[in-house]
Order: structure tokens, then C-alpha cells, then sequence
């Protein structure tokens, strides 16, 4: 007999995303990507990730945000094969200059959990970016959640 609570592709490719992110040393806010083919194969994962400094304030250069590379582009150019027609799963709505990526690389449909800064002009940007390149938007209905236990052998 089959198990009945088995896990559904969006769900279990963002807990792919979820468990990338886990590679990420932002103190304040970590990010997983995962890119799947047409086939639900992975062909790209990533995570926002930088050795610079990861202050959220100050001056310029001494941000993160001129040095951060975020999870999505980081997928895209960890990926192993064409992007055309893939989906993007990422567990923070991508950014505009992740969306130019986004629509250069190919990919046609973004699957994503918190889109907790949608009010600001950046996103805003991004979705007006997406959607004029025709790429699906698609806000998973659940957050999901990952955790990893360490257990002595």
C-alpha cells in the first residue's frame, strides 16, 4: 500500500530551496533557489551567499548589498543545462535585477513562498519586468519547512 501523505513537487522542490538557503551566512534574512526542468529534474540550486560584510546598515561599502549575490542568480549560473522553459522554485520573491536574469536565462514560470517586500518599488519593478516577459508567478499555498538533525553515529 502507497503512503497518503506524500509530497508534491512544489512542496518538495521548495524544501529543496529551503534547504539551500540553509547554506546561506546572511544573518538577517537567508534564501534558497531551485531551478527544475520541463521533467522535474533540478538543473540549478543556489543560495544568497558573499564573503563581504552582511550589515544591513550603513555606509555603502560597508553593506551587503553591493556584494551579495542573491540565491536566484546564483541557481542560474550554478546550472548544469539550458534553463529554457524551467521553473524557478525560491522561498523570497526575486528581486528586479534577479528578474532581468530570470527572463534572460529563459524561465518561464516562478514558484515562491514570502513575497514579504512586494510593496517596495524594487519588487514592484520585478513583477512588472516578469510579467511583460510572460513568465507565470505562482505563490505556494503553504510555507514549508525544513529542518536538519545532526545525529551522532
Amino acid at each position: 500500500m502507497k503512503r497518503d501523505k506524500v509530497l508534491s513537487w512544489d512542496e518538495y522542490f521548495m524544501g529543496l530551496a529551503h534547504l539551500s538557503a540553509m547554506r546561506s551566512k546572511d544573518p538577517s534574512t537567508q534564501v534558497g533557489a531551485c531551478i527544475v526542468n520541463p521533467y522535474n529534474r533540478v538543473v540549478g540550486i543556489g543560495y544568497n551567499d558573499d564573503e563581504f560584510p552582511w550589515e544591513r546598515e550603513g555606509s555603502t561599502l560597508e553593506t551587503k548589498y553591493v556584494y551579495v549575490v542573491h540565491a536566484e542568480l546564483n541557481a542560474i549560473l550554478n546550472s548544469t543545462t539550458s534553463l529554457q522553459g524551467c521553473t524557478l522554485y525560491v522561498s523570497l520573491f526575486p528581486c528586479n535585477e534577479c528578474a532581468k536574469a530570470i527572463v534572460q536565462a529563459g524561465i518561464k514560470k516562478i514558484v515562491y513562498e514570502s513575497d514579504k517586500y512586494a510593496d517596495t518599488d524594487i519588487v514592484k519593478a520585478s513583477k512588472r519586468i516578469l510579467n511583460a516577459a510572460g513568465v507565470s508567478l505562482c505563490q505556494i499555498e503553504q510555507a514549508i519547512k525544513v529542518s536538519v538533525e545532526k545525529i551522532k553515529l
